[in-house]
């Protein structure tokens, strides 16, 4: 297949009108020793990064976890009730109300000044 040069020193201008000169220019043109040393140095940073991070890794159950998942206390267990939830919903009451939306519901709607100031049922209610 022959190319055209004349087609594609035509695309190359048009180009060059509508996106400037850097849009035209070999990335090679600018690449120098200085520029490929640095490039060099900041691949082996990143790679060090990564190593470090993988030592922070525990094996829990035949999987590496890294440790900072671990330190994480999950809120799904609900302290008024006892019950343990993977539901969305309650996630939210959780982080918000310290219960789940089932508790929320019966305890804390319109009452969050009370519940604010303390206030939690008996285990008997």
């Amino acid at each position: 297949m022959s190319k055209d040069w004349d087609y594609i020193a035509r695309v190359e201008k048009s180009i060059k009108r509508k996106y400037g000169e850097d849009a035209v220019i070999n990335p090679k043109g600018n690449w120098d020793d200085e520029k490929e040393k640095d490039y060099l140095e900041a691949l082996k940073e990143q790679y060090r990064r990564s190593r470090n991070s993988a030592a922070d890794k525990v094996e829990l159950n035949g999987v590496f976890v890294p440790r900072k998942l671990l330190i994480k206390d999950s809120k799904r267990k609900c302290p008024v009730c006892d019950v343990y939830s993977f539901n969305t919903k309650d996630d939210v009451y959780m982080s918000k109300f310290d219960c789940c939306y089932g508790c929320y519901v019966q305890w804390v709607e319109h009452r969050e000044e009370r519940w604010d100031d303390g206030w939690r049922p008996n285990k008997e209610e």
